[in-house]
């Protein structure tokens, strides 16, 4: 028997828009070497790997270069395959123990919630060469654990950016994350998320990265609830609370097709 594994878009209601992953079911903890050589192989921003557990599920999650600490669309990708295999019934919640401790996922109509840890970020200043990279420049500079953040001074300014990926990629952080308030009325404020240190110049929709903004935006705005868009090519629309030291994100998800990996 092949291994399966699905393909899903995550932040998105339609197939071929915001961020797309694979989710790969096997049937007990896997090598490290081998996750590495499938992603490799699927070349998305990540690849999921879940394993059953009496508790849950493990879950891990890999870009085509490393192994990472947490992944919102992976994850919620991961709860989608779980509910359209009939893995878990549509009123269970999904519950994955990960390197970022457990995360658990729970349906809310055609959307899913998952319940993430806050990363709040500090004030610090820019390394060498961030913003010349970055190319704009910066109404604040934080860092979080995983990332930096930049705020930039308008919607537009996040839009056009074309950041230099070989510069990024001499950082020594996970990614770097750029946002502004939003102008366009349907949305809070507005994001991109580059991570080239971690083998993605660009990742299309970053839930993680919104564990972060959304305490940011919270201090500034003086609020808890938001509605963000990640205006990557591919786009994505996610919704955020802050509830306490944790995150609150939802979004939507779509299959786009099936296969699996012949077991060797």
């Amino acid at each position: 028997m092949g291994i399966p594994f699905l393909q899903i878009d995550a932040f998105t209601p339609v197939p071929f828009g915001a961020n797309a992953g694979r989710v790969v079911l096997v049937r007990a903890a896997a090598d490290d070497a081998w996750m590495r050589h499938v992603a490799a192989e699927m070349n998305l921003s990540e690849t999921a790997f879940l394993v059953r557990r009496t508790d849950g599920y493990g879950l891990r999650w890999f870009t085509p270069s490393v192994e990472i600490d947490l992944c919102g669309h992976a994850t919620l990708a991961s709860a989608h395959a779980l509910w359209q295999r009939g893995d878990l019934g549509s009123g269970d919640e999904a519950r994955f123990h990960t390197r970022s401790g457990l995360l658990t996922a729970t349906r809310r109509g055609d959307w899913i919630e998952l319940d993430f840890p806050a990363t709040p970020d500090e004030p610090a200043e820019p390394p060498p060469g961030l913003l010349d990279a970055i190319g704009a420049k910066a109404k604040y500079v934080g860092k979080s654990r995983f990332d930096y953040l930049v705020e930039v001074e308008s919607e537009e300014v996040v839009k056009s950016l074309e950041p230099d990926h070989a510069r990024l990629r001499t950082l020594p952080v996970r990614g770097v994350i750029v946002t502004a308030i939003a102008t366009t009325k349907d949305w809070d404020f507005v994001s991109r998320f580059f991570a080239p240190g971690s083998g993605i110049d660009e990742d299309p929709v970053t839930g993680s990265a919104h564990c972060c903004l959304t305490p940011y935006w919270s201090k500034k705005l003086g609020r808890t609830s938001f509605t963000a868009r990640q205006l990557s090519a591919r786009g994505g629309t996610l919704e955020t609370d802050l509830v306490g030291d944790r995150v609150r994100l939802r979004g939507q998800a779509v299959t786009v097709f099936k296969g699996e990996i012949v077991d060797r």
